[in-house]
Order: C-alpha cells, then structure tokens, then sequence
C-alpha cells in the first residue's frame, strides 16, 4: 500500500514541521528529510524516515516536495538557491510550502515552478504545536485546483479543516490575517486578565467569566495556561511574531491603506523583543504589562 504512495521530501522539521512529517510516515508515506540541524530529524529517523545531506539529493528523487519554514528570507533560500528545491525537483513534481510567506514571493515561485513543469501550493498551517501532532491544523492552500484535489489525501493527514483558498498568494494573505487576530488577542488577554486581577478577583474566575463571554477566543482558551504558567508559550517566538506582524502590515500598505491594530501590535511585540531576545516566546508581550504594572498573573 504504502509503495503506492508519493515519496515525500520533508525540509524543515522543527516545532511544526516534525509532527506533520512523522504523521505522514505513519500514515505510511515514504518520507526522506533535511534540517539545517540534524539532530531535530532523530524521532523522524527512528519513525522510518531517510535522513538525506542536501537539498539537491532529496528534491531530485521526490515526488512531492514539503517544507516547514521560519519565513520568506528562508523560503526563498530554500527554494531559489543554487543547490535548492526548483533547479533540482523533476518536472511533474509537487512542491507544498506549508511556511508563513510573502505574498509577492509565493506568486514568484508558482510562476517559477510553472515553466519547469512543477506544481506548487503554498500551504500555510494555523493550530499551534500541539494541534500539529494530533494531526489537526487548519490550512489555507493557495494555487491550482487540480493540483490541491491531487494531493488532497496528504493534506487529509496532516489537518482537519482544510481550505482551498483560490490563487496563489491567497493562502499566505488569509493565514496572515489569522495571525493578526491572533497577536492582537494575545497582547489584549494581559490587559483583561490584569483589570480583574488588580481589582482582586480570583484569575481563574476572571478566566472562567472570559471564556463564558463575548471576550472569549482562540487565545483565551489555549494561551491563558502559558501565562500563569510563567513559561508565556515557548513554541512560538517573538522573532517570528515581529515577522508575521510585517507582512501583515505590508499586505495593507500594498492594498492602499494602514491597519491600527495591527501597526500597534507590532509596537508591542517590537518593544517586547527588545526588552526579552527575538528568542523569547510570544506571550512575554503580557510580560511586558505584568513588570509595568509590577503585578505578576499567577494565580
């Protein structure tokens, strides 16, 4: 059965892209993978996987090629450098970006693809680490209709809602504006959870009343954790939140106007990532209200 299926290349494997990769090997896809650090590959290795050395060596063999990027600077080195993904991949192959991109790149590479005879979907994935390894991401799949309807059975293991979102570029804008809702939320739940806080309310109270209210969403039901925990998410870091939040201010700015939330979420997440490291997890955007205020959100 699983000689049936496409040989998969895996480039990427890190916080989201090793679960997706280690359900399509358990799904019984013959999967080879490359990661700038070796080790990350190990529990794929151990899974059945094939380690390869170069990006040239996997993508030559595959019948579909995977990737799972940190953003468009590395996307594009991936995909457009000498020894990269498109001067090497055979016509008829599939290349699936599943990475946070710019849309102005994506539709380059699509066009780029196209004259070697390769398909390409862009492929951006939402859910977080954990939704990843259940097999439950949401995906917003840009590019040819015949192309995704292909390749849908991949996408069948790796998510449970999965959008075709029309042209190429359109997967990266909805995904983006996903992440705006996201970082907005993520730097409002501090200023919530910090009123009921100070006014001596009991925090898993105030939680419990969020959640149960008009106030609720995908941040107060998952993230909350994270910041009484004191650890505020360490899957997603500020570094990539500042890179999301200026492609999506971008994609205004090309369509004519500017975005109040999300010029001043940046700020915040900017101000954050000066003050704790581009390493530091996404949620020290509330860190930041806790050490002003000199209140910590512990309960």
């Amino acid at each position: 059965m699983s000689a049936a299926k496409p040989k998969l290349f895996f480039i990427g494997v890190g916080n989201m892209g090793n679960p997706m990769a280690a359900n399509l090997i358990k799904a019984g896809y013959p999967v080879t993978v490359f990661d700038v650090s070796r080790g990350k590959a190990d529990n794929l290795i151990a899974l059945g996987a094939t380690w390869v050395n170069s990006l040239a060596e996997g993508a030559a063999a595959a019948d579909v090629v995977m990737a799972s990027l940190p953003g468009p600077v590395q996307v594009r080195e991936v995909m457009l450098g000498e020894q990269g993904v498109l001067a090497h991949v055979k016509a008829g192959a599939t290349v699936i970006d599943t990475s946070t991109s710019a849309v102005e790149l994506v539709q380059e590479l699509v066009a780029l693809a196209s004259s070697k005879g390769v398909g390409f979907l862009e492929a951006p994935v939402t859910n977080a680490v954990d939704m990843a390894a259940l097999g439950r991401l949401s995906i917003f799949v840009g590019g040819d209709p015949a192309t995704f309807e292909k390749h849908k059975p991949i996408f069948d293991v790796i998510g449970e809602k999965i959008f075709h979102v029309g042209e190429p570029g359109n997967g990266a804008t909805i995904k983006l504006l996903t992440n705006l809702l996201w970082f907005v939320s993520a730097a409002a739940i501090g200023e919530g959870l910090m009123l009921g806080a100070k006014a001596g309310i009991p925090l898993h109270t105030v939680w419990e009343a969020i959640k149960s209210s008009a106030g609720n969403s995908w941040v107060a039901e998952h993230d909350v954790p994270s910041i009484f925990a004191g650890h505020y998410d360490p899957s997603f870091s500020l570094a990539l939140c500042c890179k999301d939040l200026g492609l999506i201010n971008g994609i205004a700015k090309s369509q004519g106007y500017d975005l109040p939330m999300g010029g001043m979420a940046q700020q915040l997440f900017q101000q954050a990532m000066a003050t704790y490291g581009p390493d530091a997890a996404e949620l020290h955007v509330v860190k930041l209200l806790e050490e002003r205020v000199g209140h910590m959100l512990r309960p």
